[in-house]
């Protein structure tokens, strides 16, 4: 029996590795091959850029006005979604509230693989819904192939409830581009072991998600000049590195600037009480 031509193509993040025999190479050969594969990674989201523009531009309309986003994955693209909206609060000073992550399966997926959990095509909808979500929001689906139900599924009921649809993925013409708004696609070609996305795919995703979410903190004004100013002071080393800042930017001693953090428990106010007194 004949196979037709479709049914013999493989997506881009399933093809096969361009090396082979990876358990004869030695060590030194192994990490220079990722390194030499590690590098297509920068070029393939150079040329996502305007697709990252667009996407962030109009999340800034929504979030200016009271928007947040939610992102939605499964596996590796689930856990750099979680990921990315963890660090914001300690990195931003904001609220854990206005970026959210979800992965199929919950938070047991985190550190576990959760079967079949990324094949239900209603639950992300379901759990969206769980968070009162307007047409303010935004949903950012993640998935490497394009292909994860779960993913998929969250992003069609999103935008047919009116709220703002993007996506990162790693295969061009994919399911979920297809049925998002504003799709980004990264890429960067067969894996180094095949169709293991956690590596070209989620560095790829991972320098997305940066790109996003930093833009956007920073154009909400939770940065100044160069620096956190807003970031949250939970440990010895980010206070040192807090009066840090406040020593140079006031052109003040390290022990007075201590004093000013102390008082007013935030870079950013610590500064404004020093220049409005």
């Amino acid at each position: 029996m004949t196979k037709n031509k479709d049914s013999l193509q493989l997506s881009v993040t399933e093809s096969s590795s361009i090396f082979d025999n990876l358990e004869e190479m030695s060590v030194s050969e192994l990490i220079s091959n990722i390194n030499e594969e590690d590098a297509k990674v920068h070029i393939a989201v150079k040329k996502a850029l305007p697709q990252i523009k667009a996407l962030i531009e109009h999340i800034l309309q929504r979030m200016k006005q009271g928007g947040r986003i939610f992102y939605l994955g499964a596996g590796t693209s689930g856990r750099l979604g979680v990921l990315d909206a963890s660090e914001l609060p300690p990195t931003f000073g904001v609220s854990e509230k206005l970026v959210i992550g979800l992965i199929a399966g919950g938070d047991i997926a985190l550190r576990k693989a959760v079967e079949d959990a990324e094949d239900d095509w209603n639950k992300a909808w379901n759990e969206l819904q769980e968070y009162d979500i307007n047409e303010l929001d935004t949903v950012i689906g993640i998935a490497a192939s394009g292909t994860t139900p779960y993913v998929i599924g969250g992003i069609k009921h999103a935008r047919k409830n009116g709220l703002l649809t993007g996506c990162i993925t790693c295969n061009p013409n994919s399911k979920v581009a297809e049925v998002t708004e504003y799709p980004i696609e990264a890429i960067v070609g067969p894996e180094f072991v095949t169709g293991s996305t956690r590596l070209k795919a989620g560095t790829a995703q991972k320098m997305i998600l940066n790109m996003i979410t930093t833009t956007i903190m920073i154009k909400l004004g939770r940065v100044k000049g160069n620096r956190m100013v807003n970031m949250q002071l939970t440990n010895k080393k980010l206070f040192k590195r807090g009066s840090r800042m406040i020593s140079e930017e006031l052109n003040i001693s390290l022990e007075d600037a201590k004093i000013l953090l102390m008082k007013y428990g935030s870079v950013k106010r610590a500064i404004d009480s020093y220049l409005n007194k």
